[in-house]
């Protein structure tokens, strides 16, 4: 699929299996996810930009590199917390910024209740954070907040993504990069992931 980037990386074919598996208990589902989110975070930020600085090392004086452009992490409560501090871990400087969004079990479209951005963009570069890309309707939701906000930069990334989301979310934000640990097979009548692993903000909190 056109702007869908799928990781072979092997750790992450393994840590999502281990994720996925009902035996997986709250504490090390939390820690799978966080340590998924920092494998990801690191294929989705390759092409950051970075400006020349000096460097003073113990033998010479070289010339290295920094990030030029400012983070953003925008986790999509609740499920998305949990890939905060993963992402975290390698740009501690990144900003966070809050979007509150839940889905109407009826409808299956994204209700929203919380959004914290300030009023004019802060940074250059925003991640939406989620672990599921199901029905697409929240990503889209918070891809339409973020380009109203004037966040030029945009890019999803999550742990496992449904055709029929990934369709969504491009037929409304076609230019949207998405980054995904795997991509399964469909989603069931009440718009879960299938095979896909349960609902991970329950699992992530232990409220299942």
């Amino acid at each position: 699929m056109e702007n869908v980037f799928v990781s072979g990386h092997p750790l992450i074919k393994h840590k999502l299996s281990l994720l996925r598996q009902t035996s997986t208990e709250p504490k090390k589902f939390r820690e799978l996810v966080r340590e998924l989110a920092g494998l990801l975070a690191y294929e989705a930020t390759l092409d950051l930009r970075t400006r020349p600085v000096e460097v003073k090392t113990p033998l010479a004086v070289m010339t290295g590199s920094e990030l030029e452009e400012k983070i953003g992490l925008i986790p999509i409560l609740r499920a998305g917390l949990g890939l905060v501090e993963g992402v975290w871990e390698l740009m501690p400087s990144a900003e966070v910024w809050h979007i509150g969004l839940y889905r109407d079990e009826r409808t299956l479209k994204p209700v929203q209740y919380y959004n914290k951005l300030p009023v004019g963009p802060t940074v250059q570069v925003c991640l939406i954070l989620d672990p599921m890309l199901a029905t697409g309707g929240s990503a889209a939701a918070t891809v339409d907040l973020l380009k109203n906000w004037g966040a030029m930069r945009i890019k999803f990334v999550g742990l496992i993504g449904a055709p029929e989301g990934i369709a969504h979310l491009h037929s409304r934000h076609p230019d949207i990069p998405i980054y995904l640990g795997e991509i399964d097979e469909r989603l069931n009548e009440k718009g879960y992931i299938v095979p896909g692993l349960g609902d991970a903000g329950d699992r992530m909190f232990g409220t299942a």
